[in-house]
């Protein structure tokens, strides 16, 4: 047999070696060049040049390449020993939930990658709950980002519990998924006990009513996040009020964006209240939702009442105003000069003369 046997290896890097059956040795392949020939001409596919030119690389960029499930399980296996790269782009790859499998199974090996972008690829459920099983294991992994993959609520009990038991990941992208109202539960529950995540977006999903208000109530009790997009889903009323509640809560919390959640004016009076008393929220997006004039003025008009307010930036767009709202404005302009704010034009303004 001329096929090398891994027998065993020091732990210095630089004499890192494979010992074959006859007692030959070869140099240790650091960068797994050898191994993905191998692999690829096992799996039959051609191997990625591009990849072979950059595997030394601190970050590899391998978006749109067309690997597909099979060429990703070939540039799984040499990364496995990889110790160049620490940032992998491998967005949209079609590599679904057998590719999304095999580069779960290496990143529990892997511990010098720390930022990871699998979005667009298709993983699907069963891709989710592989990277779920990695993350309970991986401790290097700080930036993840799954977006558009066709996840959903099937896979929110497995990505739960694992934002309770993973520390490290600091960024979770979530948005352009199938996630709903189970997912809004487990999530809230879990981000209740969360302690590692900075910046968390869950935009575009389908996160409503209930599921939005048990969400809400998570960050309410929440310690780390600083950062979340809950855009393009649909809080409505019933999540608008959960949210207020938890922003009087919060104290970490500095810039959340729910806008086009369909929140009514009610909703609005509700985040209002909680803006009252907030002493971190820096920025709100809450553009594109109904809650004209009425809601807008009571926003601003509770930054101007809260002492302790830190926000310098409201996002009002596609939401028309009126002249009141305009006077508060530069009313609070005197109490807080470098506040920024964005709405969709006053009321009246380009209407013709009599």
């Amino acid at each position: 047999m001329n096929e090398p046997l891994l027998t065993g290896r020091n732990q210095s890097r630089g004499s890192l070696q494979y010992h074959t059956l006859k007692g030959k040795e070869e140099p240790y392949d650091q960068t797994g060049r050898t191994s993905y020939m191998k692999v690829c001409e096992t799996l039959q596919v051609a191997p990625s040049s591009y990849f072979l030119r950059h595997m030394q690389d601190s970050e590899l960029k391998m978006m749109h390449r067309g690997l597909g499930p099979q060429g990703t399980k070939a540039l799984a296996v040499p990364l496995v020993t990889n110790t160049s790269i620490l940032r992998l782009n491998l967005r949209d790859n079609w590599m679904e939930g057998m590719g999304g499998a095999a580069i779960a199974e290496m990143l529990k090996e892997n511990c010098y990658i720390t930022e990871v972008n699998l979005s667009d690829n298709h993983l699907g459920d069963y891709g989710a709950r592989a990277i779920s099983a990695m993350l309970k294991e991986n401790s290097t992994l700080a930036s993840l980002n799954l977006s558009g993959n066709y996840i959903t609520d099937r896979s929110a009990e497995h990505l739960g519990p694992v934002l309770i038991t993973n520390t490290r990941l600091r960024n979770l992208d979530l948005s352009y998924n199938s996630l709903g109202d189970h997912a809004g539960q487990h999530l809230g529950d879990s981000l209740s006990e969360n302690t590692g995540l900075r910046s968390l977006s869950l935009a575009w999903n389908c996160i409503r009513g209930r599921g939005a208000a048990m969400l809400a109530n998570g960050l309410g009790a929440n310690v780390s996040l600083r950062t979340v997009d809950l855009s393009f889903n649909g809080f409505g009323k019933e999540g608008a009020v959960a949210l207020g509640q938890a922003l009087k809560e919060n104290n970490i919390l500095e810039e959340v964006n729910v806008s086009n959640n369909r929140i009514p004016p009610e909703g609005a009076i509700h985040l209002a209240m909680g803006l009252k008393v907030n002493k971190t929220i820096k920025s709100l997006n809450i553009g594109k939702n109904p809650i004209q004039n009425a809601g807008c003025y009571g926003i601003l008009q509770s930054v101007q009442e809260n002492p302790d307010s830190a926000m310098e930036a409201l996002d009002f767009s596609d939401i028309p105003v009126n002249q009141d709202f305009e006077d508060l404005y530069t009313a609070v302009k005197e109490i807080l000069p470098e506040l920024k704010v964005n709405h969709g034009g006053r009321i009246g303004a380009f209407r013709k003369e009599a």
